[in-house]
């Protein structure tokens, strides 16, 4: 008898399936942040400003949860076996990631209390933990399976 693909206690109960579920808020919060700020900018929208801002910091706050459940699994998982290969480039990628978007938060919630617009380093460094959150998913989806391997 084969398991039923919509068991939803045995996919949230799973040894590793919070990460699994959590990881992608900050994924879509910071993306979207990303978009409002530029549509902000180009715009000239204050409440997109306020939107990619309250996302950035949806963003920021998930992805402690998300990392935190990522070394959850690795614990369950593997027993806190030495990292290597796509998994060490993940963790190590998923922390920067965590990082930039706090540092991002940071230099935001500085602009708003000033009364600025964010500053072309902000928007760069945006574009680049874009990159990175991009990156880091699809080295997530490798490890999972859903890019065709494992690793």
């Amino acid at each position: 008898m084969s398991a039923n693909p919509f068991d939803l206690h045995s996919a949230l109960l799973a040894r590793h399936a919070q990460h699994v579920v959590l990881v992608h808020f900050p994924i879509a919060l910071s993306m979207v942040s990303w978009v409002f700020e530029v549509l902000a900018r180009w715009r000239r929208s204050p409440a997109m400003a306020a939107a990619a801002y309250y996302n950035l910091v949806g963003a920021a706050t998930s992805s402690l949860a998300a990392v935190a459940t990522g070394l959850a699994a690795w614990q369950l998982q593997l027993s806190g076996a030495r990292l290597r290969g796509n998994l060490r480039l993940h963790l190590v990628f998923a922390l920067v990631c965590s990082v930039l978007l706090w540092v991002l938060w940071f230099m935001r919630a500085r602009d708003r209390r000033t009364g600025q617009a964010p500053s072309v380093l902000y928007f760069v460094m945006a574009t680049l933990a874009a990159a990175a959150i991009a990156l880091t998913g699809h080295l997530g989806g490798f490890l999972s399976g859903i890019n065709g391997g494992s690793n």
